[in-house]
C-alpha cells in the first residue's frame, strides 16, 4: 500500500520574514522621528497674510485715512470704500493707507496716547477752572454820580485783567452779553472747553481820584 506524503510550509522561513518585516518597520519609525522638526511645520504665507490689508465684505475695502477728508472721515478712521477709489484715488494721493494688522495696532496705540493726553488737559482744565472761581477781579472805570461807565468794560479788558492775575485766558473765552455799562459787582463766564467753564467775580469800581485839596 503507497504511503501518503504531506508538505509542509517551513514555519522558520515564515517566522524569519516576520521578524525581518518588523524590524525594517521599527528602524523606519525611528529614522523618521529623528528626521522630524520640533514643533509645528513651518506654514508657508502667513508671515504675508499678517502684513496682507482687511478685506472688508460686499465688494469694499479697509483703509485708514491720514488726513481729514469730508463725508469721509478724520485722519485714524477706519472707512470702507470701493477697490477701485480706494487704490486709484486715496491710497496714491497720501490720503489714506492700507489697513494691516500692523497699520491697525499702531493707530490702536495713537488713539489710546491721543485719550491720554486729552485726559491730562481736561484735568488742567477743571483745575484753572476752580482756581479762577477763588479769586475776584477789580477793574476801574470813569463813572458819574449814577454809577453809569463814561465808556465801558468789555472783554479785552476782563481777560488782560485775568491774566494779570497768571491766568492764561483770551478775549474769546469771556462770555459777556456785552460791554459792562454799570459800576457793580458782576459774575463772569469763562468758557475754557466745550463743556468746561468757570465763573469769576468781577468788582466794577469808580476810578480813583485825589480829592483837591484848599
Amino acid at each position: 500500500m503507497a504511503k501518503t506524503t504531506e508538505t509542509k510550509a517551513p514555519k522558520a522561513k515564515v517566522t524569519k520574514t516576520t521578524s525581518k518585516t518588523k524590524t525594517q518597520s521599527r528602524t523606519a519609525e525611528s529614522s523618521s522621528a529623528k528626521a522630524a522638526p520640533p514643533g509645528p511645520p513651518r506654514q508657508p504665507g502667513v508671515e504675508r497674510r499678517k502684513s496682507h490689508p482687511a478685506r472688508a465684505k460686499h465688494g469694499y475695502m479697509q483703509l485708514i485715512l491720514t488726513q481729514a477728508i469730508p463725508h469721509l472721515g478724520q485722519p485714524g478712521d477706519l472707512i470702507k470704500v470701493r477697490p477701485g477709489f480706494g487704490r486709484n484715488c486715496l491710497v496714491p494721493q497720501g490720503l489714506a493707507t492700507y489697513a494691516t494688522q500692523t497699520n491697525l495696532r499702531m493707530i490702536e496705540k495713537h488713539r489710546q496716547r491721543l485719550k491720554e493726553l486729552e485726559e491730562a488737559r481736561r484735568s488742567d482744565l477743571l483745575s484753572l477752572a476752580a482756581q479762577i472761581a477763588q479769586r475776584s477781579l477789580t477793574i476801574e472805570a470813569n463813572a458819574n454820580a449814577e454809577g453809569h461807565l463814561y465808556g465801558s468794560v468789555n472783554a479785552d479788558q476782563i481777560a488782560e485783567a485775568l491774566r494779570n492775575e497768571g491766568f492764561p485766558i483770551q478775549e474769546e473765552s469771556i462770555r459777556i452779553e456785552g460791554p459792562l455799562k454799570e459800576l457793580g459787582l458782576y459774575t463772569i463766564k469763562v468758557q475754557l472747553a466745550q463743556d468746561i467753564h468757570g465763573e469769576v467775580k468781577l468788582w466794577v469800581v469808580p476810578t480813583h481820584t485825589e480829592e483837591p485839596t484848599g
